[in-house]
């Protein structure tokens, strides 16, 4: 017997298949080739047609059933991880009614200010645990205070992954992980924050009903089975958001415990029981895959704009052709790479700078003395340092770091990186060589509850190696220390 898992992102639909008796990954690959398109009509904006997301997922699950070479009947539940914080409008035939405005779009940020002012610190802080910021929610509002004509045909609005899942049953159903994604989630009262709706002037009834996860979510129906191969009726039995899905990809369940992700930007996901919070604003907290009213475990989310994609633009624009070659000269300096400093913010404003847009900063070069080799080491070294960096906001409120696990792809492949990331922090960084869509896919067999079985597997199909910290760390932390001297004044020009 199998699982099936997707992972709905913005470049692409990845689709994987997995052992449900062992969480073995049999395949996976993704659509389309390249990357999907971004919507951008205006400065800001973000959009994309979630009816593309579904003509992708037919595709990818009928290539992979042909690839792998399987008995499609043999698959036994289905796991949906998605892109986080995007809206999906639907009427009431469920056809979608504009595009999706994903996560990535700044429309609605003024709005989530004001909306942060008017509800005050308290209600936010201890009700939302979330300022409202630019949320799904507050891109709801934004439909409704400047597409009124579309706002009046609205029948529910969505996550991202609940339209898959209504495409694959035809149930417009979420989540109160979902929910909380969006600011939608009063964590106080356990309900949806009608509070927020209200203060938006939101009808409560365009809230799709709140179902549990790792439970029967809907079933396959004729037609999707039709269009993607699926068997008719096995049930959807998990959806969750990536970075949380990332987190329960890497055995991310327990307070103490972080997931980090080091892509074009970076992410530090780390879960905990506490409920008070005083930085709502530099951080995001939700809702974790295994949240309930009982063991109410929170996934903090600590973003990074400024992370891989400094080190993609010094190969883009450098003679070199490979990560491999760049991390091959960076490995030959010293710590601290004789003083040059890069300061990597140049992926737009910075939530944990208080969204200021500092920029990409060289510093400290000799034309003299200092080669590109120097710039790739101050790179890597500059990006783990905002990894610190937000690894210390984090301690500072209130949050327990006991263990670090990432996956087996970009930073995390530079020993650099993850040497200065690990030895700074004083603990150990786990790799593991999984992906979201086949931790949705062995999470979609999780439906006995038992996370320790879960992650046991996880550990012995997936562990790759670990980063010790190093045992002389007085070079590091003076290198850390002058580049944030570096950051805090650069930081304080923008004030």
């Amino acid at each position: 017997m199998y699982t099936i898992g997707y992972d709905i992102g913005s470049s692409s639909v990845k689709v994987a298949i997995v052992e449900a008796a062992t969480g073995k990954k049999l395949a996976s690959l993704h659509e389309p080739p390249g990357e999907m398109e971004i919507i951008a009509i205006q400065r800001d904006w973000a959009e994309q047609d979630p009816e593309q997301w579904w003509d992708y997922i037919c595709k990818a699950t009928k290539r992979i059933l042909q690839e792998a070479n399987i008995d499609a009947t043999k698959i036994t539940a289905i796991g949906i991880s998605y892109q986080m914080h995007g809206l999906v409008l639907v009427d009431k035939e469920g056809n979608s009614l504009r595009n999706s405005i994903i996560w990535c779009d700044s429309r609605a940020v003024a709005i989530g200010d004001k909306a942060y002012q008017d509800l005050g610190h308290e209600f936010c802080a201890t009700e939302l645990l979330n300022a409202p910021g630019n949320f799904t929610a507050s891109k709801l509002k934004w439909v409704k205070d400047n597409q009124p004509h579309i706002y009046e045909q609205i029948h529910k609005y969505m996550l991202p992954g609940d339209y898959i899942a209504y495409k694959l049953t035809g149930e417009l159903v979420t989540t109160k992980n979902g929910l909380a994604e969006g600011t939608l989630w009063n964590y106080k009262t356990n309900k949806v924050a009608t509070e927020l709706l209200d203060y938006y002037g939101i009808d409560h009834s365009l809230t799709p009903d709140v179902v549990d996860n790792f439970k029967d979510q809907g079933k396959v129906h004729t037609a999707a089975a039709k269009a993607t191969g699926l068997p008719k009726g096995i049930s959807v039995t998990y959806r969750s958001g990536d970075q949380p899905n990332n987190a329960l990809s890497l055995n991310i369940f327990r307070p103490g415990e972080v997931a980090a992700t080091g892509g074009t930007s970076g992410v530090i996901y780390a879960v905990t029981d506490q409920s008070e919070f005083k930085e709502i604003r530099k951080v995001n907290h939700f809702a974790h895959v295994n949240y309930t009213k009982e063991l109410p475990t929170v996934g903090r989310l600590l973003n990074i704009n400024g992370a891989g994609i400094q080190y993609r633009w010094l190969r883009n624009n450098s003679v070199e052709n490979s990560y491999e070659n760049m991390n091959r000269k960076a490995s030959k300096l010293p710590i601290g790479s004789d003083g040059v400093l890069v300061i990597p913010f140049g992926n737009g404003a910075e939530r944990m700078l208080d969204n200021k847009n500092v920029g990409t900063h060289f510093c400290n070069l000799n034309l003299n003395q200092h080669s590109n080799a120097h710039l790739y080491r101050a790179a890597l070294e500059g990006i783990a340092f905002s990894f610190v960096y937000g690894m210390d906001i984090l301690k500072k409120d209130q949050t327990e770091i006991n263990v670090i696990r990432a996956g087996n792809d970009n930073l995390f492949r530079s020993e650099i990186f993850a040497n200065t990331v690990a030895t700074l922090i004083g603990q150990e960084i786990e790799i593991y060589n999984t992906t979201g869509a086949v931790g949705a896919a062995r999470a979609a067999g999780l439906t006995d509850g038992d996370f320790d079985r879960f992650g046991e597997s996880i550990t012995k199909n997936d562990h790759v190696m670990t980063y010790i910290p190093i045992k002389n760390k007085e070079p590091y932390e003076a290198a850390y220390n002058n580049w944030k001297t570096e950051l805090e004044f650069i930081v304080q020009k923008h004030n």
